[in-house]
């Protein structure tokens, strides 16, 4: 089939989509979830009655479709959309306030722009330039920053995946211990015991993990010191920017892990040594940075949300989870990152039963298996979880699963072992995800409700759904979704320019 045949079989597949019966009304729909290029379909009714009468004052039976909700742009364009917009209202209310409950005041406080990278687990071809003029990999190459070897190791055989991998594993545990000894840095600049903290200040942040080309994550948070009750609060005097600075520093420098043992090898995991620390200021600027390497608020919340929607990229990993081996066999993604994902895979392959294989292996000669007409530890399987072996080897350990089973690398492997939401927040920070979508369900409800000339307290509101089915029927519908989610973001831009403009 040439290239004309195929455009015009696809033509014509659009067309008849087109003139199929119904199609109105399936548009109608699509435009309702923004395009939604994976919705949900449901069976069901919906009703308002009045509370006194029990007469239905709106109504609606049949089938719905509503947004899939996925925040990866990769899934689905209108949804991560919809997420980067609630991304970056959560971002800036904790950023400048006057808005979702937060004072003004916090664009006041002290606040950092802070990077924490990954430390290096082996040499990978790279575009670097330093002062914008660029200089060769360390190959000998200049790379084109779209070239597919930028983060592929120059020695495939001498780079520490099972190190990655592990490193993946713990970032989330690294930034917990790390927010700890911030305090514990910042207590002893105020000459304050560490469990007296709290007492007088609060540490709120709200960090983004964005995934480099070379397979591993690094941090991106926004640091604010409030009172000890939260945004409202005035932070103490003695609190400023450099005082941050140097407990931040610090809190870098002596934050580290030990790994899990790993064929009788640990591995001592931290950040890796470049740290990128940026006062902010309030926006008045057009540029995420100003010519001193301040950073500014508009557009440091729309950056944090655009990495907070990427998610691992289409380069990076994989969308769904991981469940067989020949699953990590069809993947189409770069070797090393199928190194990465094969890695956390194996960290916990089955070992032989304890019962079954007491030299921890099946032996043709004999080795005790043959006796046994049925094993209730592996259920003549053979093999068993890391976790059985541990309680054998460790019963005063009672119910702790084995150190790598508890990472669940098999589990997390289609992330490449990262464990941790994307996006993350302390309580005070601002406000969730959850009230910003509730407030956009209230705001339609009272919609309707104005509509009617009716208020909560006079009615009874009825939901009931089922599921039917996940995603477009056809190719066809998909495409066509997507374009509806393309121009419908693309009427948001020219939307947004003119009320800039004005």
């Amino acid at each position: 089939m040439t290239a004309d045949d195929y455009r015009a079989l696809v033509a014509d597949g659009f067309q008849r989509r087109a003139r199929a019966a119904g199609f109105q009304q399936w548009r109608t729909e699509a435009a309702m979830t923004g395009g939604c290029t994976h919705p949900i379909r449901l069976s069901g009714q919906w009703a308002i009655q009045d509370t006194a009468t029990g007469t239905a004052l709106a109504s609606r039976s049949g089938h719905v479709t509503v947004p899939c909700g996925n925040r990866r742009e990769s899934v689905c364009v209108a949804c991560s959309d919809r997420y980067a917009a609630d991304a970056f209202h959560l971002l800036k209310a904790g950023l400048t306030g006057e808005t979702k409950g937060i004072p003004a005041s916090v664009a006041d406080k002290p606040r950092m722009f802070l990077t924490l990278t990954a430390p290096s687990f082996g040499p990978v071809h790279n575009r670097r330039a330093p002062h914008g003029k660029a200089i060769p990999c360390r190959c000998g190459e200049y790379h084109h920053p779209d070239d597919p070897r930028i983060g592929q190791p120059l020695d495939p055989e001498g780079y520490d995946y099972t190190g990655h991998v592990l490193w993946q594993a713990h970032a989330g545990d690294l930034w917990h211990r790390f927010t700890t000894y911030l305090k514990r840095y910042l207590a002893q600049a105020a000459g304050l015991p560490q469990r007296l903290f709290a007492e007088h200040a609060r540490l709120s942040f709200a960090k983004v993990a964005e995934f480099q080309r070379r397979g591993v994550i690094h941090f991106h948070a926004v640091l604010r010191l409030d009172g000890p009750e939260g945004a409202g609060d005035p932070t103490p005097r003695w609190v400023t920017s450099d005082v941050l600075t140097d407990a931040i520093r610090l809190a870098h420098a002596n934050t580290v892990l030990t790994s899990p043992e790993v064929d009788g090898q640990t591995w001592e995991l931290a950040f890796g040594e470049q740290i990128d620390i940026r006062p902010i200021r309030p926006a008045d600027a057009g540029q995420v940075e100003d010519d001193q390497g301040v950073i500014t608020d508009d557009r440091l919340a729309s950056y944090v949300a655009k990495y907070a929607t990427k998610g691992t990229g289409k380069s990076e990993a994989v969308d769904r989870r991981i469940r067989t081996q020949a699953d990590i066999d069809r993947l189409r993604v770069t070797e090393h990152h199928r190194r990465i994902i094969q890695t956390a895979w194996d960290l916990v392959t089955p070992v032989p039963c304890p019962d079954c294989h007491p030299e921890g292996f099946h032996a043709p000669e004999g080795c005790g298996c043959e006796h046994a007409q049925y094993c209730a530890t592996c259920n003549n399987g053979g093999e068993v979880s890391r976790t059985v072996l541990w309680h054998r080897l460790h019963p005063e350990q009672g119910d702790k699963p084995d150190p790598l089973d508890a990472l669940k690398p098999r589990h997390w492997a289609h992330m490449l072992a990262f464990r941790g939401h994307f996006l993350t927040k302390s309580c005070y920070y601002s406000v969730p995800f959850r009230q910003i979508r509730d407030d956009r369900r209230r705001y339609r409800h009272d919609e309707v409700l104005a509509e009617l000339g009716v208020t909560d307290d006079s009615i009874t509101v009825i939901n009931d759904w089922s599921l039917v089915s996940v995603g477009h029927r056809t190719p066809e519908e998909r495409e066509l979704a997507a374009a509806i989610a393309e121009r419908q973001r693309e009427e948001r831009k020219r939307r947004f320019d003119s009320e800039r403009r004005d």
